[in-house]
């Protein structure tokens, strides 16, 4: 029963070239550009002009120039919108509470004194 060994990581590069998407020498060659300008602190954003910091930044703007110029580069993922769950209401107790009066501080007492109060002095 002898049976044949292959080696982890040749066996492992063999599945993960079979998925992997494949880019042209175009398209590499524009990467790289992209990414040595980064390193040296050259490569500039689109519209705002900034300095590309982000390495992943950096591989974008080398594919989109490679797509622009024509090379084959495989097509932009997008995000997927999930849909929102529906909320689940929960059933709320109703608490008693004691009801206040809409305006603060106007108890019957306190109406009846700012009514006196005027009284005199529209009779004055």
């Amino acid at each position: 029963m002898a049976s044949k060994l292959i080696p982890v990581n040749q066996h492992y590069s063999s599945l993960q070239n079979a998925n992997m998407a494949r880019y042209s020498k175009g398209s590499q060659q524009k990467v790289k550009r992209a990414m040595d300008e980064m390193k040296k602190g050259k490569l500039k954003s689109g519209k705002s002009g900034k300095t590309v910091k982000n390495r992943k930044q950096a591989i974008a703007i080398g594919l989109s120039e490679a797509r622009k110029q024509g090379s084959r580069v495989p097509k932009k993922t997008t995000a997927v919108k999930k849909k929102a769950a529906p909320k689940k209401r929960r059933a709320t107790v109703k608490k008693k509470v004691a009801k206040k009066s809409s305006h603060r501080g106007t108890s019957k007492k306190s109406v009846k004194k700012s009514v006196k109060k005027s009284a005199k002095k529209s009779s004055q």
